[in-house]
């Protein structure tokens, strides 16, 4: 397999308020909410980088698309990583996400392997790390 990943979907509870959290929150760009007229098919992109796309979609929808049990969820199952190019960087985005409603569960700090990071959950309970790796060069 050739890893094509161009779409991460978060499933969330409430679509507009993780329309609001996303677009007018952090600032991610969006046409809004779009497939409204099909049952089970409204859901909103927004543009991250290079064709990669974050889409939100009812954990209901998804659940009904993908024939799976909808299930409680979890914080722990996975993270969404964001790098940034400074310290200070790390700190402007958290203290953003903390102004959009985020729930801050990790203060920025110095991490043990040289970085800098911090986490926060959505209002779904997405969990965000945002870090800067100093071993990492990022394009602009």
């Amino acid at each position: 397999m050739k890893p094509r990943i161009t779409v991460l979907t978060l499933g969330v509870d409430d679509l507009e308020r993780s329309l609001h959290f996303y677009r007018d929150g952090l600032g991610f760009s969006t046409e809004g909410i779009v497939g409204q007229e099909f049952e089970h098919g409204a859901v909103a992109f927004f543009d991250l980088h290079a064709g990669l796309k974050l889409a939100i979609w009812s954990r209901k929808d998804i659940s009904y698309e993908a024939k799976v049990p909808l299930a409680a969820p979890s914080s722990t199952e996975m993270t969404i990583g964001h790098n940034v190019g400074s310290k200070a960087e790390v700190d402007q985005v958290i203290e953003q996400a903390r102004q959009a409603g985020a729930t801050i569960t990790d203060p920025p700090h110095d991490t043990f392997w040289g970085g800098y990071s911090a986490h926060f959950l959505d209002p779904d309970g997405h969990l965000w790390e945002v870090v800067w790796n100093p071993a990492w060069e990022l394009e602009p």
